[in-house]
């Protein structure tokens, strides 16, 4: 059962419906899910400065004359506290092991209002001890002393979109910052944080592999404990998608993707994951979680959450518009959809993720997060092991090489198994 979704235009402001009860929620069903596995929390900040035209996230430009350019911070921290508090009763008695601040730009908010957000989260959910609490900046809205007051407030890693230290393809991204901010914001980071990442994409229009390695070897000159690396995808519904630049062909590609994997590597950064590096304990314990199939909540416009109970998996989606969000999470009805995760999906969706970390999954997770026999996967096991895309041990799946570079051919193995 799931809730009805009203239409994303309804003209209502709280459009949202409150969540299902509790007991809907626990009530026996076609899995058996021995026990829970990680929790995670994740808030969304949905404004941007601007937005880049490669950007399908939920942001939206500060740009209201209600606002004047500034975000309504307390408002909207108002929200998603109440937002969350909706949401307690589904994971009574469970630790939180991460948060992620993510965004839009989260680093627009004040040091102030970050710190608020924190003390109120801690003040509703049982954090541990060395919860990781992961936050978005830009350079864009970068500050002397910034970094450090978000770290005072006690954000433990930051992430840093850096994209490029190149400003001829900063200005093709549409960046709002150039490349001496961009020093200076890895600068102050890397001296107010003990672990932080640096966002860098390539494949850009007009790059070519030697800018691709000076771009490389300027974030690495910083030493960062941690670099996620992207492609640069065109995505639907972006201004990319309707006016494509050119960008480099697929063998290109390639070969920048090796020379990264090359360079990292001396750097004495491991490729655990199909676009993270990271030094020995620096990988992303938030994004880890979900590549192992964790749960996670998510709060704030557009946030998602993927919520397990014992006879159920539940996903779950909040109210996009921030407007309507805010109105909507403080009358308790934040949710636009909530809906059971289909048996035979449960599969697909574990190897999806699973597949992307370097050291694959056991069999013995995919059993307990799914709830669901190895018969589920057992041909397509078979069928991938036959194509040299993983090795078996025991009750371990791991992905060989072959199989990390050509990772959709993987993956779409188990959406027909």
């Amino acid at each position: 059962m799931s809730i009805p979704i009203l239409p994303a235009d309804a003209a209502h402001p709280t459009a949202g419906k409150p969540l299902r009860s509790l007991q809907d929620y626990m009530r026996a069903g076609v899995l058996h899910l021995q026990s829970l596995p990680p929790l995670s929390l994740y808030i969304h900040l949905p404004w941007c400065l601007k937005k880049c035209p490669y950007c399908d996230f939920n942001s939206h430009e500060l740009r209201t004359p209600s606002s004047e350019g500034v975000a309504p911070e307390a408002r909207y921290i108002d929200a998603l506290m109440a937002d969350l508090e909706a949401a307690l009763p589904l994971i009574w008695g469970r630790t939180v092991h991460s948060i992620f601040i993510g965004g839009g730009t989260p680093s627009l908010f004040s040091p102030q209002s970050i710190d608020r957000l924190l003390s109120d989260v801690r003040a509703r959910l049982r954090l541990e001890a060395d919860c990781e609490i992961t936050m978005e900046a830009n350079p864009g809205t970068f500050e002397k002393n910034r970094f450090r007051a978000y770290r005072a407030a006690g954000v433990t890693r930051l992430s840093i979109g850096v994209q490029s230290f190149d400003d001829r393809f900063l200005t093709a991204l549409g960046r709002v910052h150039d490349r001496a901010q961009a020093l200076a914001a890895v600068e102050e980071a890397a001296q107010s944080f003990d672990t932080f990442n640096l966002d860098i994409m390539y494949a850009l229009p007009g790059q070519s592999l030697l800018d691709l390695e000076r771009d490389l070897h300027t974030a690495l000159s910083f030493a960062p404990p941690h670099l996620s690396v992207y492609h640069l995808t065109i995505e639907p519904n972006t201004y990319f998608a309707k006016f494509p630049p050119v960008v480099p062909d697929d063998d290109s590609a390639y070969a920048m993707l090796d020379r990264i994997t090359e360079l990292t590597g001396a750097a004495d950064m491991r490729r655990y994951e199909i676009s993270a590096y990271a030094r020995t304990h620096h990988a992303c314990r938030h994004n880890t979680n979900y590549w192992q199939f964790g749960d996670y909540l998510g709060i704030g416009a557009g946030a998602h959450s993927k919520l397990s109970f014992a006879h159920r998996v539940v996903r779950q989606s909040r109210l996009r518009d921030p407007e309507r969000y805010m109105e909507g999470a403080l009358a308790g009805q934040a949710v636009a959809q909530d809906d059971d995760v289909r048996r035979a999906d449960l599969p697909f969706e574990y190897m999806l993720n699973a597949l992307r970390l370097r050291d694959g999954f056991s069999i013995t997770d995919y059993l307990e997060r799914t709830g669901t026999p190895l018969s589920t996967i057992d041909a397509g096991l078979k069928k991938a092991e036959s194509k040299g895309l993983i090795t078996r041990t025991g009750m371990h799946v791991q992905p060989t090489e072959r199989g990390f570079d050509f990772l959709s051919d993987l993956q779409s193995i188990f959406l027909a198994a």
